[in-house]
C-alpha cells in the first residue's frame, strides 16, 4: 500500500509530517521530538487541531507542539509547557487532572495537573518497536497453524502471512527513517485506561495510565492496515473507532474484543461521536458523508449534508445539540439528534478542526485561524 496521510483532515498541519518524512532520524529525534515547544504569544492563532474539556478548563492543541489553556470559557489563554515541537492532533482527559496529547512523529504526552505541564510517555520509535515485536509473534503463531492446517485452509492462511510480513518490513523500513507515523487520536476512559489510534492501522491499549503500552491491532479486522483517524465512547459505554475506507469497529466490552461494522460508505471517515442516546453512533468525513445508526452501526442511515464540505471533528452539548465542523469554515448544529443539520459558513472560510460547546448556545472553535467564538448564527464574538 503506498505511503498516504489525511491532508484533508490536518490541513496545513500536514507539512509537518512531510518535513519529518524527509528528514533523517537524527534530525527527526533531535529537533523534534527533543526540542520543547517555544512560547509565543500567538499560539492562539496559530494552526489549532482539536480542543476538549479538563473539568471546567478548555484545553487546545495544535501546530509546533503548542498546548494552551483557558480557564474563563475561551477569553484569555496560557501556554503549557510541552517537551517536544511537533504537531499535535488530539487530546483527551480520563479526569480533571489526567490527560493525553498524540501528535506526528508517534508521540503520547501526559498531564497530571490539568494540562498545564506535559511529559512525553512515548514515541514513534518506542511505538514501532511495539509494533514489530507483536507482528513477529503473529508471524510466528500463523506459520504455526499453517503446518498444521488442512490444504484447503492453507492458501487463505499464506495470504494472510503475506500481509503480515508486508506490514512488518514497511514499519522495519520506517525504523530507518526515524518516528514518522501519526498517532490521530486518543481516548481515556479515567487515569488508567485508554487508547491511542493512527496511522496505517496503528492501535494502542494501556491499563496503567501510560506507563506501558500493547499494539492492539490484532484485535481489530483490518489487514491492509487502512489508517485509524477517530475513536470516541458513545452513550450505553460502547467505544467506536473509524477510519480509512469506511472502516467502522466497535467494541461492547471496554475495548477488549472489537467486530468491525459494514459501512455504506466507503471512503475516509474523520470522526465519530455519540448522539447523547443510548447505542447511537454518528460517524462522518470526506466530502461531508454523514452516517447516523441506533444500532451500534448494524444498519445505518446516510445524513443529508448540504454543503458537502469534509468533515473533521463533533460535539454534543449538554442540551443535546450537536455540532460538527470541518474544512472551508463549515459548522452544522443538529437538534435532533443527528437526524439532520443545519450548516452555516463562517466569512472567512478557514478550516475548522475542533469545537467545544460554551454556555449558552455559543460554540468554541479551533482551526487554521486559531481560536475563535462563535454564537449559534455563526457570528465571531472574539
Amino acid at each position: 500500500m503506498a505511503k498516504r496521510f489525511m491532508c484533508e483532515t490536518l490541513g496545513t498541519a500536514c507539512l509537518g509530517l512531510s518535513m519529518a518524512l524527509a528528514a533523517p532520524a537524527a534530525f527527526a529525534l533531535a529537533d523534534i521530538i527533543e526540542t520543547p515547544a517555544r512560547p509565543t504569544e500567538l499560539a492562539p492563532q496559530s494552526l489549532l487541531t482539536d480542543a476538549t474539556r479538563a473539568g471546567d478548563r478548555i484545553v487546545s492543541v495544535g501546530e509546533r507542539g503548542h498546548v494552551i489553556y483557558s480557564d474563563d470559557q475561551g477569553q484569555s489563554w496560557t501556554q503549557a509547557e510541552v517537551p517536544v515541537a511537533v504537531t499535535l492532533t488530539a487530546v483527551d482527559f480520563g479526569t480533571e487532572q489526567h490527560g493525553w496529547v498524540v501528535g506526528h512523529s508517534g508521540v503520547v504526552l501526559h498531564s497530571s495537573d490539568s494540562g498545564e505541564t506535559w511529559e512525553l510517555q512515548l514515541d514513534g520509535i518506542q511505538a514501532a518497536e511495539l509494533v514489530i515485536a507483536s507482528k513477529e509473534d503473529q508471524i510466528a503463531e500463523l506459520e504455526e497453524r499453517i503446518e498444521q492446517a488442512p490444504e484447503e485452509e492453507k492458501a487463505d492462511l499464506e495470504w494472510a502471512l503475506d500481509d503480515l510480513f508486508f506490514a512488518l518490513e514497511n514499519t522495519q523500513a520506517d525504523m530507518e527513517i526515524g518516528p514518522v507515523n501519526p498517532f490521530l487520536d486518543v481516548w481515556f476512559e479515567d487515569e488508567n485506561h485508554g487508547f491511542v489510534v493512527g496511522a496505517y492501522g496503528m492501535i494502542l491499549r494501556t491499563q496503567d495510565g501510560g506507563q506501558t503500552w500493547e499494539d492492539w491491532a490484532p484485535k481489530l479486522d483490518n489487514p491492509t492496515n487502512f489508517h485509524y483517524n477517530s475513536i470516541a465512547e458513545v452513550a450505553g459505554g460502547a467505544l467506536v473507532v473509524v477510519g480509512e475506507a469506511g472502516q467502522i469497529h466497535v467494541s461492547v466490552d471496554g475495548g477488549e474484543s472489537w467486530e468491525k461494522r459494514e459501512s455504506p460508505y466507503d471512503g475516509s471517515l474523520f470522526g465519530v461521536t455519540g448522539t447523547g442516546r443510548v447505542n447511537e453512533v454518528l460517524a462522518f468525513g470526506l466530502r461531508g458523508n454523514t452516517l447516523l445508526s441506533t444500532d451500534l452501526g448494524r444498519s445505518w442511515t446516510m445524513v443529508p449534508n448540504e454543503g458537502g464540505a469534509t468533515l473533521n471533528n463533533a460535539a454534543v452539548a449538554e442540551d443535546g445539540r450537536i455540532t460538527l465542523v470541518g474544512n472551508g469554515g463549515a459548522v452544522l448544529m443538529s437538534t435532533n439528534n443527528g437526524e439532520s443539520f443545519r450548516p452555516y459558513f463562517r466569512n472567512d472560510r478557514e478550516g475548522v478542526m475542533g469545537v467545544v460547546p460554551l454556555p449558552g448556545t455559543n460554540l468554541l472553535l479551533v482551526g487554521e485561524g486559531g481560536v475563535e467564538i462563535t454564537d449559534a448564527r455563526g457570528r465571531n464574538l472574539n
